[in-house]
């Protein structure tokens, strides 16, 4: 028999014989090993457990207890429920199924009708009849003409195999006389022991707005039943935290596709909450040495493909408008090439550098209607964008200064769980980065330097740079855990010569700057979605677009009092919310805590006579009698310090 060589993670090479298949090879390895392993990694592409292997290669045995055991889990769940739904609905569609971060999703066009959540318990009992029978799973080789056949009149599975075919053969699954499209699945049915069915939504097929809505249907499995248990109270959490709820339930936002898919409508809240964000970064950026500017959201098109933008984010940027005089505008996706027009507008020197450039700026990127998420994924944004042009002596100076910048309004607003990576061109393929290996020694050990100065742990990630400068993510973790990229110091020197920027130097000679594009906070969308979920909608005193509800303990005996105080209040620039309405001033005070108002001042007889105010602070039961201008100092020191107790 031939012989195939199989080489393990650990570097060691075994021979087997040719067609041997996963199972065999972790049979090989330890029994224990084999009763948890689900698939395998063949030179990292993933495999059926039954799957041969008929060359030579590098193997990884998927285990139940990795991230890709779960994926196969919930690739193989998907194709149950197709299967159960195709018993129980035989004139159902089926579009793309596919492994989410948390799970499973199948979407279905079913020409009788929506699937109800009503429905879920007769799903769930026919997809466990089909576990509990233990059906094989079977990676089969399918003539496209035969495959074609089993989904007549289905367009979307047409569609699908048509794109997935190789040399007139597609490659599906069959469960019994069930035969589907699918990734990686389990060996059979019953390797399945705990799923549940979770919501339905629509979804546009392949994510465009131009194709047919369907109905997608959303699902989890595990191994465990504790896994599972763990799962659906972080899905409970994360409902509670979501943006898009708390922002419907306060009353801050909406989104209707009808008159714009990922255009935000800001409401009276919501805006206070985006302006006050604004007006704090901007007089952070102005003391730390910024000069703000107002640039216009349209630019010449010509721009964008002198700095590269065209090129390669096109797909990524709206369609050019044509004047119809041979001038094409664009919505700018990014604000970089505008801020080199106002460094450009007068001829520069060193005594001018470096020079801080900042705005708030509105830009544009086209994203698939099945990508827009609330706040999180838009195609408009205000970005909070800088950039800053240096000589090459300035660049770890003026890098250590915008970290402490970022880090000093990380503080102001609590976030305390972030992580740092720096980004370098890879040092064996020079090549594909800008060609100028001094300039990429010395910015990079200056990188290194500061944050070395700065004593700030942080991890080296060699070749993910730009191919036109090192970077710093700043990662930061959501309310749920998950990570992403919140902050961003990039250097760049490709657009300083592409756009041919100079400065006179101390020598007279005209030199090249190198432009650092920082972000400190992102766009205002997204942050103000992520402050949503870290603060469960319970926005630090400085931040509430409701600072104080003044209830008076009856209208007719107590508004004026109130008024009174809401006028000096006023005066102190505080926002207030003076519920007068004919309620019961128990349901008043609930309705403070609902609407999460940092403070709550009842005024009554007692607090009329006495120039009081009776305080409750949001979350607490407890209520403190105070004199009112002991409460405004008190407020204000809450305002002024941001709200952090430190």
């Amino acid at each position: 028999m031939a012989e195939v060589n199989i080489q393990f993670p650990d570097g060691t090479v075994k021979q087997f014989e040719k067609g041997v298949t996963v199972e065999e090879i972790a049979k090989s390895i330890s029994i224990s090993l084999a009763k948890k392993a689900v698939a395998g990694k063949f030179d990292g592409k993933l495999v059926g457990y039954h799957d041969t292997l008929e060359q030579d290669g590098s193997i990884e045995i998927i285990t139940k207890d990795s991230e890709d055991g779960l994926v196969i889990l919930w690739n193989t769940v998907a194709q149950i429920l197709k299967h159960a739904l195709h018993n129980m609905y035989p004139k159902m569609k089926f579009g793309e199924s596919l492994a989410t971060e948390h799970g499973f999703c199948l979407d279905t066009d079913n020409a009788d009708g929506q699937i109800s959540e009503d429905e879920f318990e007769k799903i769930t009992a026919e997809m466990n009849k089909l576990i509990k029978q233990n059906i094989a799973i079977e990676k089969i080789m399918v003539h496209v003409d035969e495959a074609l056949s089993m989904v007549e009149g289905d367009e979307y599975q047409t569609a699908l195999i048509n794109e997935k075919a190789v040399d007139g053969q597609v490659e599906m699954y069959q469960q019994g006389d069930f035969k589907y499209l699918g990734g990686v699945q389990l060996p059979a049915t019953g390797a399945v022991k705990v799923f549940q069915i979770l919501s339905v939504a629509g979804a546009y097929w392949k994510g465009a707005s131009s194709n047919p809505m369907l109905q997608r249907v959303y699902g989890t499995a595990f191994y465990k039943q504790k896994d599972l248990d763990a799962e659906l109270e972080r899905r409970k959490e994360a409902q509670e935290r979501d943006h898009r709820v708390i922002g419907n339930k306060l009353d801050l936002f909406f989104v209707d596709p009808k008159v714009g898919a990922g255009l935000p409508y800001w409401m009276p809240k919501g805006a206070t909450i985006r302006r006050t964000i604004e007006r704090y970064i901007i007089d952070k950026e102005v003391a730390d040495g910024y000069e703000h500017v107002y640039t216009p959201v349209l630019m010449n098109l010509n721009a964008y493909k002198q700095s590269g933008h065209w090129d390669h984010y096109h797909d990524d940027m709206f369609p050019p408008m044509d004047m119809g005089d041979g001038e094409f505008l664009e919505l700018r996706p990014m604000n970089c090439p505008s801020h080199i027009q106002i460094y450009k507008h007068h001829k520069r020197s060193y005594r001018e550098l470096p020079l801080r450039i900042a705005e708030i700026g509105m830009m544009h990127r086209y994203e698939k209607s099945g990508a827009l998420s609330g706040l999180q994924r838009v195609r408009e944004m205000e970005l909070n964008d800088g950039h800053t042009f240096v000589a090459l002596d300035q660049i770890q100076d003026e890098f250590s200064k915008i970290l402490r910048l970022i880090m000093d309004v990380y503080k102001d607003f609590n976030i305390t769980d972030y992580t740092f990576r720096l980004s370098y061109r890879d040092p064996k393929n020079t090549e594909k980065y800008f060609d100028d290996d001094e300039m990429w020694e010395k910015s990079q050990k200056m990188l290194k330097g500061a944050m070395d100065d700065l004593g700030l742990e942080y991890y080296e990630a060699e070749g993910e740079a730009a191919f036109y400068g090192p970077k710093l993510d700043i990662q930061t973790k959501t309310a749920l855990g998950t990570e992403e990229t919140m902050s961003t110091i990039q250097l760049d020197f490709l657009l300083p010569e592409r756009f041919d920027l100079k400065y006179t130097g101390t020598d007279g000679e005209e030199h090249r700057p190198i432009m650092i594009h920082r972000g400190v906070v992102g766009t205002m969308e997204r942050f103000t979605a992520y402050l949503t979920e870290i603060y469960k909608g319970a926005f630090p005193t400085w931040l509430a677009p409701e600072q104080v509800a003044i209830i008076p303990v009856k209208n007719d005996l107590h508004l004026d009092y109130a008024k009174e105080l809401a006028n000096k209040l006023v005066a102190h620039n505080i926002r207030i919310k003076m519920d007068d309405r004919n309620e019961k001033m128990g349901y008043k005070i609930r309705q403070a805590q609902v609407n999460k108002i940092p403070y709550t001042l009842v005024v009554g007889d007692n607090e009329k006579a006495n120039g009081t105010v009776t305080v409750r602070k949001y979350g607490e039961d407890k209520q403190t009698t105070m004199a009112f201008d002991e409460f405004v100092t008190m407020l204000n020191h809450d305002i002024e310090t941001y709200s952090r107790e430190d």
